[in-house]
This record gives C-alpha cells, structure tokens and sequence, in this order.
C-alpha cells in the first residue's frame, strides 16, 4: 500500500475514534453532531412551516408569567389610514403597561382592515389582537333619519364654524361609541375596555394594573381629562336627558354626581364632561338597564344628527346620573396627551417613580376651560 494511502487512513481512523469518544462522554456535543441536526441546517432543506393562523387574529404569547388579569381589552377604533398614529398609541402603551400584563387589543373599523395594517399592529402588541369590522346599522345614518331636517343643521353648524359641524361620519362615530361599540360581538366575551385612540401619548409608567384596580374598588367609569363641551353641538340634549329622568326616576342613583355637571340642581347643564377619547370604563354599565333605556330613548329623538351630539357627554351625563360619584374614578397617576390638552401627574415622586416625559407646566388640570375644579367640589 502507498505510503500516502497509508497516513490517509491512519488519519481518518483516529478521527474517527476521537469522534466516538466524544460522542460517548460530552452529551452536547454528541447532539450537536447528530445526523439530524447537521441535516437540519442544511441550507436547501425544506423548513417545517407552522400552519397560518386566520386572517383577523393575532395570538398572544405565553401568559405564564403574567399575573392574574381582569376579564378586559384594549379597544381602538381606527381607519386604515389611521395605521401611522395607531402604531404610535399601541406602540406606547406597550411600552408604558401593557408588555407586563399583555391585555389583548381589539381594533374595530367601518371598512375591512388592510393586510398592511393588521400586519403593522399585529408586530408588536404583546396580547394579541382581534381586527373587525363595524356592522353596517351601527354606523351609519338611520333610514328614519330626515336627512332634509339633518343637513339643514349641518349647513348652520358649518356656517358657525362648529368643529365637525358638517360630517356626518364623525356624527356616526358618535353615536356608535354612545351606544353600539359594546354591542360588537368581538367584545362580548369582555367586561372592561380601555379606549386608545390613534396619535395619543402615554407618558409615564403604570406599575400596576387599573383594570384590576377599577374591579377590586367597586369603579365604572374612569377619565384623565375633564372639559366643556361646545354648547352649540348639544343645545337640547339637557332637556332631553331631565326628560328621560322625570319620566324613569327610578335609574337615578342616590350620592350620584349630579352637582359635578349642574350648579344648580340639574335645572341646567353646565357643560362639563370627561374627555371620552381616554376612558377605562365596565361595560356592562353600558349594557344594563338603565343607560340602555337612556340611549334609547337620546337616539330616538335624533339629536346625534339633527343637532352633534358627542359620546363624551353622553357618556359623562349617565355616569354622573346613573352611578354613585365614588364609583367614578381619576387616573391622576397615569400621564396621557391627546392634542392639544395633556394630563400630567403633578407631585414629584410619581412623576420621578413613573418616569414621566410630560411638562408639569403643560398640565390641562386647571386650566380654564378645565372642569376639574367642579370635580373637586364633590369629592
């Protein structure tokens, strides 16, 4: 045999029992040179593909390792071409809460959601995500309706430069997240809804979870932001809501907050509301008896389009009315901006403790078109 030949396989049978050694006494290098895993990292095998989840839903992770959470989701009503400033707001409560508790997110939308923002969204919420769309009668304008009578308001409403005084899709909006959003099927199985619009911001850490905070100190209703509405848009809806309760007294609570929206008893209105695009509220309030007589009987007179009725005093006036005042609950604690107004957390160790990026001075708190002063007044 050639000398060559000979040193050839001389080399190979002492790598080969190196090999075996190895292999027999270091178990991780044993796998790691298995037939198998070599062939797995082959570049032209073909790789185990998972099967597709369906088209609308997003699977949350493993929730081992996140505390007990409350029966809650966070709730966003956006446009496809809203993608840009829903990211910003998803991207931030992540950041600031929810890639602790990992709540899964619910996206609703007049329209089918695009692959492009489904796809966006569903990068990087924490808790999953469910993208529906909003049945054609809880969104648009009632046949009942008279569009004459509506478009003269309109027309009157534009002429006084009411804000949205002309749009009929922002009345839809309106009236939707007055009294139809609950009713969406994707959020029956849930209890409390957190509402996120698309452009706000969250501006300091919440170490704790307010959905099991609302639950666990008898809460319905919760707000960050409290203001005057535009009288304008409402002018009869106060006659209409002290209608409603001289005809069913019945739904009024005792120790409610009436004196917080009326300084004089509930003869009048005073304006004041909380700002319904933050809002962490239990919605079975919303499905019960009395504030499901009390939409009913606010839609059937057609105010959302004869006049621009907003969710926000609706919303405000049956919280107020309906509920007791300590069952109403103010986030003084978490840092939230939707342009132009902001809460802002004023005393210093919250602010350090919760890493807020808010200004102080920009605070809306007692500003003076703020209605946080006759909140105050009831506490």
């Amino acid at each position: 045999m050639h000398s060559t030949t000979r040193y050839v396989l001389l080399v190979v049978f002492i790598a080969v029992g190196l090999h075996s050694i190895l292999s027999f006494s270091h178990e991780k290098y044993g796998r790691a040179t298995s037939i198998s895993n070599i062939a797995s990292n082959i570049p032209w095998r073909k790789p185990t593909v998972a099967p597709p989840e369906a088209e609308d839903i997003i699977l949350s992770p493993s929730l081992s390792n996140v505390t007990e959470r409350a029966n809650a989701t966070l709730l966003m009503l956006a446009r496809n071409s809203d993608v840009d400033g829903a990211l910003s707001s998803v991207r931030a409560l992540e950041d600031r809460f929810n890639h602790k508790y990992r709540y899964p997110w619910v996206f609703l939308n007049e329209e089918p959601f695009s692959d492009e923002f489904k796809r966006r969204i569903g990068n990087i919420v924490s808790g999953g995500a469910v993208f529906e769309q909003v049945p054609h009668d809880h969104w648009f304008q009632p046949d009942w309706i008279d569009e004459e009578k509506a478009k003269a308001g309109r027309e009157k409403m534009v002429q006084d430069n009411i804000i949205y005084g002309g749009s009929v899709s922002y009345r839809n909006m309106c009236r939707f997240n007055s009294g139809f959003f609950f009713k969406h099927p994707a959020l029956q199985k849930y209890r409390w809804y957190w509402r996120v619009e698309p452009d706000v911001h969250f501006h300091c850490d919440l170490s704790y979870d307010p959905f099991r905070y609302m639950e666990d100190n008898d809460k319905i209703y919760s707000f960050t932001i409290t203001m005057y509405e535009y009288h304008a848009t409402i002018p009869t809806l106060w006659d209409t809501v002290k209608k409603f309760t001289q005809e069913n007294p019945q739904y009024l609570q005792s120790n409610n907050a009436m004196a917080y929206m009326s300084d004089n008893g509930g003869d009048s209105y005073n304006l004041c509301h909380f700002w319904s695009n933050f809002e962490i509220a239990d919605m079975n309030f919303w499905r019960g008896e009395a504030y499901t007589k009390f939409f009913d009987y606010l839609d059937a007179t057609g105010g959302f389009y004869y006049e621009r009725w907003g969710d926000a005093p609706v919303h405000s006036i049956a919280a107020a009315l309906f509920a007791r005042k300590d069952q109403i609950h103010f986030f003084k604690d978490i840092g939230y901006e939707h342009n132009p107004y902001s809460h802002c957390p004023q005393d210093d160790a919250s602010w350090s403790q919760n890493r807020c990026s808010c200004d102080r001075g920009r605070n809306f708190d007692y500003d003076g078109y703020s209605c946080m002063r006759q909140w105050d007044r009831i506490q």
